[in-house]
């Protein structure tokens, strides 16, 4: 019985767990239908970034300048949350080309640390911004 009514008032506090949505000052001027990233008691939960430039907004032609700038514009989410790339634990990665897989993956590792996070690496198709060949989304703790 008590073990019971300990279940359920811990499922019951779960149902009220505090979301703050995360949004640097990078970010403000993005007109998204969705926050950057929301922390959910203590996880952080960052939307798909691509390897656009936060000032002009434009895309670079060079896919390995593009990698960098997305994992900048995580890198700038990570810290306005109080994290940092070895505070994430999980990692998907979605690719226009999978023949772009190495050139993202030797940059990818310079971000990360050992021991790096768990992956996902798949190909599709297409993103939603018609010129971006990769999107990043990451689960962090502290």
């Amino acid at each position: 019985m008590r073990r019971t009514l300990i279940l359920s008032l811990i499922a019951t506090f779960s149902l009220f767990a505090e979301k703050k949505p995360i949004t640097p000052a990078e970010f403000a001027g993005a007109k998204s239908p969705f926050s950057p990233a929301m922390l959910v008691d203590g996880t952080l939960y960052v939307s798909g970034q691509i390897g656009r430039d936060l000032k002009t907004a434009e895309i670079p032609a060079d896919f390995e300048q593009e990698v960098k700038l997305c994992l900048d514009n995580i890198g700038i989410i990570l810290k306005a949350a109080g994290m940092k790339f070895s505070d994430v634990v999980s990692v998907t990665v979605y690719l226009t080309d999978m023949d772009l897989f190495a050139k993202m993956n030797g940059i990818y590792t310079t971000y990360f640390p050992e021991p790096r996070p768990a992956r996902t690496t798949a190909g599709v198709s297409k993103l939603a911004a018609p010129k971006a060949h990769i999107e990043i989304t990451v689960t962090a703790r502290k």
